[in-house]
């Protein structure tokens, strides 16, 4: 399955953000150069589709060891962002060492969003007694180079060997 978007070397800046990793550390794309990277857009606590998407991105990074990709999942949903959730999404998810969660305020969250096109609606409804918030949103991953140039765009579902193949193909 091919990218359903692509762009050539060069044409297309990926947009920066400045936000902070699940550890509270500095993080932006600029911070990031020198290698690939795919952006993609997740909820911490979903149990639809994300753990899905993390998994076959979990699989890009192990099957390419050494000449993995830098992963940056920024997160939908800010009010989920806890360590607990994110070790939680570490080991159900099996997700790589280098997988990097990006967070920050709902403000800064959403500028980001706003930058890679991505669409995150919350709904807020009480199910016996308790206040729930669904978060939907658009599931992709942008495949950046490693001059920060977006290079493909895959919407889930995707494959994990076909995202392997484009990033193989930027070197």
């Amino acid at each position: 399955m091919r990218p359903d978007e692509t762009w050539p070397a060069g044409a297309r800046r990926a947009a920066d953000f400045h936000l902070r990793d699940q550890h509270g550390a500095a993080l932006s794309l600029g911070m990031l150069r020198g290698r690939p990277t795919v952006v993609t857009f997740l909820d911490p606590v979903c149990r639809n589709l994300c753990p899905v998407e993390a998994r076959a991105l979990g699989a890009v990074v192990r099957r390419l060891g050494g000449r993995a990709p830098n992963v940056v999942a920024v997160s939908v949903n800010p009010g989920a962002d806890t360590m607990a959730n994110f070790r939680s999404d570490a080991r159900e998810w099996r997700l790589p060492a280098n997988w990097r969660w990006a967070t920050g305020s709902r403000a800064a969250l959403a500028r980001t969003w706003r930058a890679y096109r991505i669409a995150v609606q919350v709904q807020t409804k009480r199910i016996a007694g308790v206040t729930v918030h669904e978060v939907a949103h658009s599931e992709e991953a942008y495949v950046i180079d490693a001059n920060g140039f977006q290079r493909a765009l895959f919407l889930f579902p995707f494959r994990a060997a076909d995202v392997e193949r484009t990033i193989r193909s930027l070197r």
